[in-house]
């Protein structure tokens, strides 16, 4: 009976938010949610930004099908506080907000979750030999973690299918390190998310005339609700594993951040200015194909969940230590993956302009000019290494 009720509640979410993708679709252009083209985004035509709306909205008739609104009051305040995100998202994706306004709506609405159902991060878990309890700093360091991860999954949203792929793959985590036990009703929520996604998954790979993006809606609250999706899991009594699993369910998104965050911050610029530093910017840059990058980073991703599983079982401490030393990792490769792109573009741009300067001095038969341009350009070095080495 159990089964059947939550094998029912699946279907009515993946339904309603199938047509709510269809409904809203049409009402996105006079609303004015179309994502359009730009110095950063290179995807074809006009696409709707109402992804996000319609698996909230499959996700909540999911949750009042099962029962959860009335028989759990505590995924009633998440999925309220849940609510007010996608409009915070929906008027992003419209109006283009500041970021303060961002952050303290954000910062408000997990303040309010954690007044509202009394969860937040109380124990770190046995670190280093310890139980390392948080006591009162357990509150804003949940609200540092909800807050991060919502960004992480904002900041990742970048080629088709990436986002939705790496809500699949962070509930299967969770289920796969935990399997939810201790937590039936985000245990629900968990399948609720699965089933609303997919039928998103499906147009946002789709043909471009069908084509679907999340928004930010989508973004900030498929993040949220895993944040504390991840909490609940980690916390509840008695803990049957490390709270450092929550880290490998979402290692992709967390590893990347991090690392753009601290080269912006180094370079002197906010951590929330957009550019295309992300990994999959990263992977487009190389040559890789939209369809090929999404493959590899799914592949990534799926790896460090595989990974994590395996050094679970050494204990929260080493699964900790792991973590953090391949986020570093991952930091410094991808950084120096990026000053290298940088310095080829720069170098290309630099190489058109002069082509075009020796072609408009051609064009006038001033050749004496074309080769002193060309007699410079042979002595000056493309980057630093190579100046050295020609003072030797």
């Amino acid at each position: 009976m159990h089964n059947a009720l939550a094998a029912g509640a699946c279907v009515v979410s993946a339904a309603v938010s199938m047509l709510a993708l269809e409904v809203l679709r049409h009402g996105a252009e006079p609303l004015g949610l179309v994502d359009r083209p730009s110095e950063r985004k290179h995807h074809a035509g006009h696409v709707p930004l109402v992804g996000g709306m319609a698996i909230f909205l499959g996700i909540v008739a999911g949750a009042w099908w099962r029962g959860y609104l009335e028989t759990h009051p505590q995924l009633r305040v998440i999925l309220a506080t849940a609510a007010v995100l996608v409009l915070l998202g929906a008027l992003d994706d419209r109006f283009h907000l500041s970021v303060r306004v961002r952050l303290l709506v954000q910062v408000s609405v997990t303040v309010l979750a954690i007044a509202g159902t009394g969860i937040y991060v109380r124990t770190l878990g046995d670190l280093f030999g310890a139980e390392l309890n948080l006591g009162w700093a357990g509150v804003p360091f949940t609200v540092f973690a909800v807050i991060g991860l919502l960004n992480a999954f904002n900041m990742m949203d970048g080629i088709d299918g990436l986002l939705g792929s790496l809500c699949l793959i962070g509930v299967g985590a969770a289920w796969l390190l935990d399997g939810f036990r201790g937590a039936s009703g985000f245990q629900g929520i968990a399948l609720l998310i699965v089933a609303a996604v997919l039928p998103f998954l499906v147009r946002n790979l789709g043909p471009a005339r069908y084509k679907i993006f999340m928004g930010d809606a989508g973004s900030m609250v498929t993040g949220y609700l895993l944040a504390w999706m991840l909490i609940q899991i980690g916390q509840t009594l008695p803990a049957r594993n490390p709270p450092a699993d929550a880290l490998w369910c979402v290692a992709l998104p967390l590893m990347d951040i991090v690392a753009v965050t601290c080269r912006r911050v180094r370079q002197g610029k906010s951590p929330f200015r957009p550019d295309r530093g992300h990994i999959h910017h990263l992977l487009l840059a190389a040559g890789l194909a939209p369809r090929a990058a999404l493959a590899c980073l799914v592949g990534l991703a799926v790896i460090l969940v595989l990974l994590g599983v395996f050094v679970h079982t050494f204990g929260n401490t080493t699964s900790l230590l792991v973590f953090c030393g391949l986020t570093v990792v991952y930091a410094t490769v991808t950084n120096v993956v990026w000053m290298w792109q940088q310095g080829m573009a720069r170098v290309v741009i630099s190489s058109k302009r002069t082509t075009m300067r020796l072609l408009k001095k051609a064009r006038h038969g001033r050749l004496h000019e074309i080769k002193t341009t060309l007699d410079m350009a042979e002595q000056t070095p493309i980057f630093p290494a190579m100046k050295e080495k020609s003072r030797e």
